[in-house]
């Protein structure tokens, strides 16, 4: 581009300049040619003044001295030569002179000017004042070559405003595209600076916002992934185990492992349902999704978790009240948020776990409680990576909450407790 900008410049400044000291170079000619025969005329008007009026009687007449390189001659009204410097018979310009009128030409390599010289109303003679073209020739090639070094001045001045005005411009670009690179290289975080030029400044800008576009996409996109590998990994499990205790015991209940299996997979279908319908919502409030009982959700919650917590010689003991239980949740959203919720219990936890529905009148609050403590601060908990596992469960969990129009909070860190609140809407 710099390159490209400079040819631009050039030609732009070689055209102005052509334009411009063609037409000099011609009036310079015109100016030197038009001074010199002045001054052959300033001449000869003065030689005239020497010239009597007995000059027509034959009485001699001697001229004033001519100025280096110039010759003066006198001509009677025959066109012969009298006196002075110049061919014996007077050329067309003394026969004008001869005329009444000055006259002027160019030939053979002179400048010549004839002056009339007149005595009383009648013409008695002429005054030739000649001088060599070469030396006017002389003086305007000097001219031309003075006028050609300003134009390569001026041309060379031009190299270097536009040698700076390309820098200038491709400054920008470059920058620009060492970001790209660097996009492409991995670096997300990298944005295209400010410059001087506004139509630089605006491609920048949207290309900053397209490439804050992708990063948002990208990390929905790894949020996803972590969100599905950590929501599917809880039911898998279970699905797996409860299908090979089944196998393993020759006296089970094959009905009541299918069964089981059954309300598991069940349970699977509808984390993916919750994943894919997150995925798809992005950063915003999710979809509707139908309403159950907060009770039911307890109970099925209570299945699919009092195992795992029995495996491991801990309680898990639900509290509600009859009316609580029977009030309307977003079931899959909260189903979710319960599974994170107990999840975090089983691995973070201790001792007997609790899950406790409350009617607030206005909302309803669903209570984690173990008997451990949480000693990561309440205001970081919810962040991704935050603590010795993964870092997605509670980051989701608060996520969910907030699409449902509810909040996540960590109430009690010494005994743990997490409190889900969500507001209580009519059905319609």
């Amino acid at each position: 581009m710099r390159a490209r900008v400079v040819r631009v410049a050039l030609v732009a400044a070689t055209v102005a300049l052509v334009l411009l000291a063609v037409p000099l170079a011609v009036a310079v000619r015109y100016a030197f040619f038009a001074d010199e025969r002045g001054e052959l005329e300033r001449d000869a008007m003065a030689a005239v003044v020497q010239v009597g009026p007995d000059f027509s009687a034959g009485d001699p007449v001697e001229l004033p001295s001519a100025q280096p390189g110039e010759a003066l001659a006198l001509y009677d009204t025959a066109a012969r030569l009298r006196s002075g410097s110049g061919p014996a018979t007077g050329g067309g310009a003394v026969h004008r002179a001869l005329a009444g009128s000055v006259a002027q030409s160019q030939s053979d390599g002179q400048l010549v000017v004839a002056v009339p010289v007149s005595s009383g109303e009648r013409v008695i003679g002429a005054i030739r004042a000649s001088t060599g073209s070469r030396t006017v020739w002389t003086r305007v090639l000097w001219g031309w070559a003075a006028l050609l070094a300003l134009c390569l001045l001026a041309l060379g001045a031009a190299v270097v405003v536009a040698r700076k005005q390309a820098a200038a411009l491709a400054a920008p670009l470059e920058a620009l595209a060492r970001t790209s690179l660097a996009i492409a290289d991995g670096d997300l975080t990298a944005r295209a600076g400010h410059s001087t030029i506004a139509e630089i400044d605006e491609v920048a800008r949207a290309h900053n916002a397209m490439v804050t576009h992708l990063a948002r996409l990208l990390e929905h996109e790894r949020h996803f992934t972590a969100n599905a590998s950590h929501q599917l990994r809880t039911p898998l499990t279970g699905l797996q185990l409860g299908l090979e205790a089944a196998l393993a015991d020759p006296e089970a209940d094959p009905r009541a492992a299918l069964a089981e299996a059954a309300e598991r997979s069940r349970h699977l279908d509808h984390t993916i349902d919750e994943v894919l319908r997150l995925a798809r919502a992005g950063i915003g409030r999710l979809p509707l999704v139908a309403n159950q009982p907060a009770g039911e959700l307890l109970e099925a919650a209570d299945r699919r978790w009092h195992g795992v917590f029995a495996g491991e010689g801990r309680r898990l003991t639900t509290v509600w009240e009859p009316e609580a239980g029977r009030l309307p949740v977003p079931g899959r959203t909260v189903d979710q948020i319960l599974d994170v919720l107990l999840d975090n219990a089983h691995h973070h936890g201790q001792g007997t776990v609790t899950l406790t529905l409350r009617d607030l009148g206005t909302a309803l609050a669903l209570d984690v409680a173990d008997e451990g403590t949480m000693p990561l601060d309440s205001r970081t908990i919810f962040e991704r990576g935050i603590g010795d596992g993964s870092g997605i469960g509670l980051a989701l969990a608060r996520q969910l909450a907030g699409a449902a129009e509810g909040r996540l909070a960590l109430a009690s860190t010494a005994p743990t407790r997490f409190t889900l609140l969500l507001p209580l809407h009519e059905e319609g």
